[in-house]
């Protein structure tokens, strides 16, 4: 289990992540709510300079040949610097984060897709954050058929073009983190209007203590 401060302890500001397949709408989600909380919105991978040339070798389709270790390694350099740069500063400045993306798609990814040891991945993530997780997680979990027809509209890289078997064991990670940390994780299942998940999701981090103005 990861430590993190519990939801009832939590004041402004807030460090929040969003987790999910991909073609879940995360990206689009996250960007509703930081505008809605006047948030800064951030990504991992890529959310600084140094993370988008991380990310340029991520999701590369022509390093098929990635070792998985180093996918892990890469993956958590762009978290330390987005940490870093990012997340930490807008967060002492008494600045809420919305990120697309955390720590926790470490252990999806590399740990439930790739298969790596759980515990260490955990272990590395924990040291490249220096201990700093999400506050909330919003786990968008779409149906595959959603899922699938967005993914047919736009060219895969390489996360997106692995195996079905991969993208499973992946999901079901994302749902295993969720059910087991109920207290920070939010499961919205994500059907219907882009504006009424929104809602979903709105009401959901009201109830965990997150404040809207309007």
């Amino acid at each position: 289990m990861v430590e993190a401060q519990g939801p009832e302890s939590i004041g402004a500001p807030h460090y929040i992540a969003f987790e999910g397949a991909e073609g879940s709408g995360k990206s689009t989600q996250a960007a509703k709510l930081a505008s809605r909380l006047d948030a800064v919105l951030t990504r991992e991978t890529g959310g600084t300079e140094i993370g988008a040339a991380v990310r340029a070798i991520l999701h590369d389709m022509t390093n098929g040949h990635l070792d998985d270790r180093a996918e892990a390694l890469l993956a958590a350099a762009d978290r330390a610097q987005h940490l870093a740069e990012v997340v930490r500063p807008a967060l002492d400045a008494g600045r809420t984060v919305v990120s697309d993306r955390s720590a926790f798609s470490s252990l999806a990814y590399q740990g439930f897709g790739r298969q790596l040891d759980l515990d260490e991945i955990r272990q590395l993530n924990e040291w490249a954050t220096g201990g700093r997780w999400p506050d909330l997680v919003v786990f968008l979990d779409t149906p595959d058929d959603v899922i699938a027809e967005r993914m047919s509209r736009r060219a895969l890289d390489r996360f997106e073009a692995e195996s079905d078997a991969f993208h499973e064991r992946v999901l079901e990670g994302f749902r295993s983190l969720a059910a087991a940390d109920p207290e920070h994780w939010i499961t919205v299942r994500a059907v219907g209007s882009i504006d009424q998940v929104a809602e979903q999701i709105r009401s959901a981090l009201a109830d965990r203590g997150v404040v809207f103005d309007e």
